[in-house]
């Protein structure tokens, strides 16, 4: 399950020490502008050593595409790209060889397969997102010129909140701190706690937020194609992601029907606590969304666990690693969602086009 999407696909490759991390766009219309310094800066908020806040990994994440563009446009075959490598800190690792990792993909991966790579997580390892980040870029690109944005945030670092609804914060803000949220004061609070959290040896989770603007009335099929679990689906594949909700999600459920209810009338929507989307399918109105995710796995501090034979172990992890994914994962989250509404406008088109 290398593969993302319908029409608009994406199939990745690669892992953290390998040689690259690369991916394969294939459904991506032709005649799209490719601009790759639009696709260099997405990349550039996702790569690690961005901040104090992140692992000290240096990485260029530069993408080099291989096929499915001529003169700066996409031709509508497919877009191969690979993104090398180049900061691998592999003897950092050497120790975890025959070790499980608590609340690691370690033990999994190795009763599924029978082997993993020890180095990084290898395919677990949140690297493999830059693949995604690539195609979220492709599908901004394309989604661009329909008039369809999607912006996202950092919402909450433990419990560290900006509380207010997304149509009264200001989303210019969101790239003017390492944090990423859109409130200054709050995102002071948030990255002194990460610092005082990485001090300590020790990691972080909390909610991302988003919302899609734009997105037309009719993306989304009936029963088990709905909009919203396509990005519930899309947003729980991130590494470290652990609930999804759209909407007045769960809070809503201290409301009645009477409070819920989004009333219709010829002059548009009075309110929007369905979340753009009803019955599966968008409503026209703004997709608010959040996604939360938990602290990082890796400690820099001792653990116990056991080894590939059973035995009782300490570990002591060494490497560079983040203490709080969520300002990394900003781009991830808008990447992931570009992908699943191009992926439904194009199908939409395609059903309601006639022949």
């Amino acid at each position: 399950m290398n593969t993302f999407g319908t029409l608009f696909r994406l199939t990745t490759f690669g892992e953290s020490h390998g040689a690259a991390i690369g991916g394969v766009v294939d459904g991506c219309p032709a005649g799209i502008a490719l601009d790759l310094d639009f696709i260099k800066a997405e990349l550039d908020r996702r790569r690690p050593g961005q901040s104090r806040l992140t692992t000290a990994r240096k990485e260029g994440d530069r993408v080099e595409i291989l096929s499915g563009v001529f003169e700066g446009q996409t031709t509508g075959q497919p877009i191969g790209f690979i993104v090398r490598n180049e900061n691998q800190h592999s003897n950092d690792y050497d120790d975890l060889r025959d070790v499980f990792r608590p609340s690691h993909a370690d033990y999994t991966y190795y009763m599924k397969y029978g082997v993993r790579d020890h180095r990084g997580g290898g395919r677990s390892s949140a690297r493999e997102t830059i693949s995604r980040v690539v195609g979220g870029a492709i599908a901004k690109l394309c989604l661009r010129q329909q008039g369809i944005g999607i912006k996202a945030w950092t919402q909450q670092v433990g419990n560290i909140a900006c509380d207010r609804d997304w149509s009264r914060l200001d989303l210019s803000l969101i790239e003017t701190n390492a944090v990423r949220c859109p409130d200054p004061e709050v995102a002071q609070q948030m990255e002194d706690l990460i610092l005082q959290v990485k001090g300590e040896g020790d990691t972080i989770g909390g909610i991302i937020a988003a919302v899609i603007t734009g997105c037309p009335v009719g993306l989304g099929e009936p029963a088990f194609g709905k909009l919203h679990a396509q990005l519930g689906a899309a947003m729980l594949s991130i590494n470290a992601a652990k609930g999804f909700e759209y909407g007045e999600g769960f809070a809503g459920v201290a409301q009645r029907g009477s409070e819920q209810n989004d009333i219709l009338t010829p002059a548009g929507w009075l309110s929007n606590h369905s979340g753009g989307i009803q019955g599966g399918i968008s409503n026209g109105q703004p997709i608010p969304f959040r996604v939360a995710f938990k602290p990082v796995a890796t400690l820099l501090r001792p653990q116990q666990t056991i080894d590939i034979h059973g035995n009782v172990v300490t570990i002591h992890p060494r490497g560079r690693h983040d203490p709080c994914v969520l300002p990394r994962a900003v781009p991830i989250v808008e990447a992931m969602a570009a992908m699943v509404i191009l992926d439904n406008f194009l199908q939409h088109t395609a059903r309601t086009s006639k022949i």
